[in-house]
């Protein structure tokens, strides 16, 4: 029975599957492969093996591994001539006790989408991706030390991913492995490191002038991203009775007509100041009755280009579009309320933070005039 060696790789008309190259001596030249006659270097991608049963065509993966994937053909061919010739025989896939990654990982994901956010199922595609491309063993029970090093190497080096990405795709991979039973015994040096950085937040006087190239409706959506603390999705799904407008506060909660789900799957109530329910109050006045959003576009959806309108009036104002991004306003809201004296385990309640170690990196040493002064009071 003949089984063929082929190799999918990505073209520019998409995945496609070659022939592989073998030489005359018997060994498959990796990464070769047979295009319309002619030999042609493709790296990455996977070695299959076809055969065919009846009329129908059989194909299975063998791995990255050249010399693995052309003993794999052997072994193949052995066990269907052997069936061919009346010998009973276990098939290849019942004598290995060992769980295939590929298909650990579609169950895995497939959990993911049933039980997480779109967003982390996407974070964990693209990790696991990387993983599979990187690593080539077949079965989970294969997977050693070295093949998380190679895997980290492979981000910094093949997918020039930064450091602080490097450890997010690693901690995902080691999620996984965790979730199928692999002790890849990984040491704590093996992890990707990254410089954690103090967040960026905004100075007073940026925010004066971009405000001051502000209309009335724009200054409010960002006086609420800066006075709540609230994340992107969190102000795109605010219904107007999310607002207590006697006990001045907001109450971040699920939206399931939108499919939205607060992070941690926790509520939780924001208290903001009075200079922004009054703006609110106002604001009550001319909003759509029919519509419970806060923010809607004018087919009541979640609204969705607030940083689109924030860079082009940083633009407009003279200052740097780069400097200006949602996620700065909640780390000024964090580190305002600490510096005016809010403790850290109220500002973590306010953030929806899970832990106080990521509220505490807004925890920002004092700088410029600050310092001098309350050095000068120390030894007056």
């Amino acid at each position: 029975m003949q089984v063929n060696l082929t190799k999918r790789v990505q073209t520019d008309a998409g995945l496609r599957y070659y022939p592989a190259v073998v030489s005359r001596n018997g060994r498959v030249k990796p990464d070769y492969v047979s295009v319309n006659g002619e030999e042609e270097l493709y790296r990455g991608g996977a070695y299959y093996i076809e055969w065919y049963e009846g009329s129908k065509r059989k194909r299975l993966s063998v791995g990255k591994d050249a010399a693995q994937a052309y003993a794999r053909k052997l072994r193949k061919e052995a066990e269907l001539n052997a069936i061919a010739q009346g010998v009973a025989v276990t098939p290849e896939a019942e004598q290995t006790a060992g769980r295939s990654i590929q298909a650990a990982i579609a169950q895995y994901l497939e959990e993911t989408r049933l039980t997480k956010k779109p967003k982390t199922l996407a974070a964990y595609s693209v990790s696991l991706r990387y993983f599979a491309e990187s690593c080539s063993k077949l079965y989970l029970e294969d997977i050693k030390r070295s093949d998380l090093l190679r895997f980290h190497a492979f981000l910094r080096d093949e997918k020039e991913q930064s450091p602080r990405s490097c450890w997010n795709k690693f901690l995902n991979v080691m999620g996984f492995l965790k979730a199928q039973g692999v002790n890849a015994e990984v040491r704590k040096g093996d992890w990707p490191r990254f410089v954690q950085e103090t967040p960026a937040v905004y100075e007073k006087p940026d925010l004066e002038a971009l405000y001051s190239v502000l209309s009335d409706q724009e200054r409010l959506f960002y006086d609420f991203f800066l006075m709540t603390g609230m994340r992107e999705q969190e102000v795109m799904h605010t219904y107007w009775a999310d607002l207590n407008f006697n006990k001045n506060t907001v109450t971040v909660s699920a939206k399931s007509a939108y499919g939205f789900t607060p992070k941690n799957y926790k509520n939780r109530e924001i208290p903001i100041p009075s200079k922004l329910i009054d703006a609110l109050k106002a604001a009550k006045k001319n909003a759509p009755a029919d519509c419970p959003l806060l923010f809607p576009t004018s087919g009541c959806k979640p609204k969705n280009d607030f940083l689109d309108i924030l860079k082009a009036r940083a633009k407009e104002a003279g200052l740097d579009p780069e400097q200006f991004w949602l996620h700065k306003f909640r780390a000024t809201f964090a580190t305002w309320h600490l510096q005016a004296g809010v403790d850290l385990r109220t500002v973590q309640e306010w953030l929806g933070h899970s832990d106080l170690e990521s509220t505490m990196r807004y925890l920002r040493p004092a700088q410029g005039h600050k310092v001098k002064s309350r050095v000068d009071a120390t030894f007056a």
